[in-house]
């Protein structure tokens, strides 16, 4: 059953996919304002389940790729991934029957909805990363099969690249290149495929996910943790769990080949006193450890909470002092595969850990 999506359910798509994005995927008020002009100019947009798609039906993915940092400064106009799908779609002689996200976090939860506004698009119910990550072979399209290439990125001053490869991994390499050279964010279609194989490597349902986590939070008013408990316990996710409570005590950044990197302390408050909690992060929150043992890492989502308020933080949004809840999310089963956890499991980051799925709270 299809879905409209209009300019409310884009305040709670970016709102939700923040907590899906595990502190990444790019800044979600950016992609909001971007993705509400164009459906405020252009009109609504229809939200397909991947079921409904034809099996001959092709399908664009468009994101924003870089430095979250970085995109806070550059702000886009919500041209920019519209030029590389239609760079991608000169190059193979077809034209796009629908667009749809990467990763549902932040930004790249929002932006494919300006793409499809301005080109009269549906937006796939689904995405490939299930979270955000940091790399473009960071996805069940790449894990199952699907070609990344031909993929194409473009700037906000009208730029575009084309690069074909052999690999995922080596257009991830040359994309990230052409990011740094385009000011360190640019705008990327890749992952072109068919109706058939979106429904074999897709992740379905992320975005009405991220609709309904954004929804019931903004209708929790104090208790954001029941009401996202609730939301993913009905989902192909686990339930949320609760893993830590603190005040913020450090953070530690530093922008490098394109990415954000650092890490978090977090001194513990009333169950956790006298424990620190530390987050390491890659654009996203990719390991969580307390006093020097993982309780969480990569692929399952970790995200850090506003203790007072229930709201999600963007990694590039973590400050000193701020009163926190970190709470985890068990992935769904397609992202613990044993070939999906050769590309995004904690050893692919430099964790020195053995991933364990979150169990469901208790």
């Amino acid at each position: 059953m299809t879905v409209e999506i209009g300019v409310e359910e884009i305040e709670d798509i970016a709102l939700g996919a923040t907590v899906l994005g595990t502190g990444g995927g790019g800044d979600p008020h950016v992609g909001k304002l971007v993705a509400k002009q164009a459906i405020e100019e252009f009109g609504p947009v229809e939200l397909l389940p991947p079921d409904e798609l034809d099996a001959d039906d092709f399908v664009i993915p468009t994101a924003q790729m870089g430095a979250p940092t970085v995109s806070v400064e550059k702000l886009p106009s919500g041209r920019e991934a519209v030029t590389s799908m239609e760079r991608i779609e000169r190059e193979l002689g077809k034209t796009a029957d629908a667009t749809m996200p990467i990763e549902c976090g932040g930004i790249n939860s929002t932006f494919p909805f300006a793409v499809a506004a301005r080109r009269g698009l549906p937006v796939v119910d689904a995405d490939g990363m299930g979270r955000a990550f940091p790399e473009l072979q960071h996805e069940t399209f790449n894990i199952y099969g699907v070609s990344g290439t031909p993929a194409a990125v473009s700037d906000e001053q009208g730029s575009t690249c084309l690069i074909e490869t052999e690999d995922n991994d080596q257009l991830e390499w040359l994309a990230r290149g052409v990011t740094v050279r385009m000011g360190g964010v640019a705008y990327v279609s890749d992952y072109p495929m068919t109706g058939t194989q979106v429904k074999e490597t897709a992740i379905p349902g992320t975005m009405s996910l991220a609709k309904n986590l954004g929804r019931a939070l903004r209708l929790a008013e104090d208790d954001a943790m029941s009401a996202i408990r609730e939301v993913t316990r009905e989902s192909i996710y686990g339930e949320a769990r609760s893993l830590f409570e603190g005040k913020i005590v450090d953070v530690q950044r530093r922008t490098e080949r394109g990415f954000v990197f650092g890490h978090v302390d977090i001194d513990g408050l009333d169950g956790d006193e006298g424990s620190t909690m530390r987050i390491e992060f890659q654009n996203e929150n990719l390991g969580a450890a307390v006093d020097g043992s993982y309780v969480a890492t990569v692929p399952d989502l970790i995200t850090v909470l506003d203790r007072e308020t229930g709201g999600p933080i963007p990694t590039e949004s973590l400050r000193y002092g701020a009163r926190v809840r970190v709470l985890g999310i068990r992935t769904p089963e397609i992202m613990r595969t044993p070939a999906a956890l050769d590309v995004w499991g904690p050893a692919s980051f430099g964790l020195e850990a053995t991933y364990e799925p979150l169990a469901d709270h208790p």
